[in-house]
């Protein structure tokens, strides 16, 4: 458990989950009103061709009253997915021959200033 601060909101209880380029940090906060809310934060990091590197960050604010509804979507959701097609991952980076020089314009491609959010390394 980890207390602290960020701006005026406390961290009350985190985890964290690594997922190769992408990690996922999973917050407790506590409101102005001493309750609790969650924040999903993806933090995925990019490689410049010199080495230098730097992350993108995306959040997700949940609230209690929206606990329900947001499990039961992403159950139903990551169900889907698997019932269609399975859990074997399917992807070009996860092949055993994938060419990492092919990876570079992927990254490129997501620096047009939107990021699609999606669940697929969940």
């Amino acid at each position: 458990m980890q207390k602290g601060t960020e701006g005026n909101q406390e961290e009350i209880f985190s985890k964290v989950l690594r997922a190769g380029r992408r990690t996922y940090f999973f917050d407790v906060r506590e409101t102005k009103a001493s309750d609790y809310y969650l924040t999903i934060t993806e933090s995925k990091k990019f490689t410049e061709d010199d080495g230098s590197y730097h992350y993108k960050k995306h959040k997700i604010y949940l609230y209690k009253e929206d606990f329900n509804n947001f499990k039961e979507i992403l159950e139903e959701m990551t169900s889907y997915i698997v019932h269609e097609r399975g859990e074997e991952v399917i992807s070009e980076r996860h092949q055993k021959d994938f060419n990492k020089e092919n990876d570079s314009q992927i990254v490129s491609s997501e620096s047009n200033g939107f990021t699609d959010f999606n669940f697929e390394d969940i």
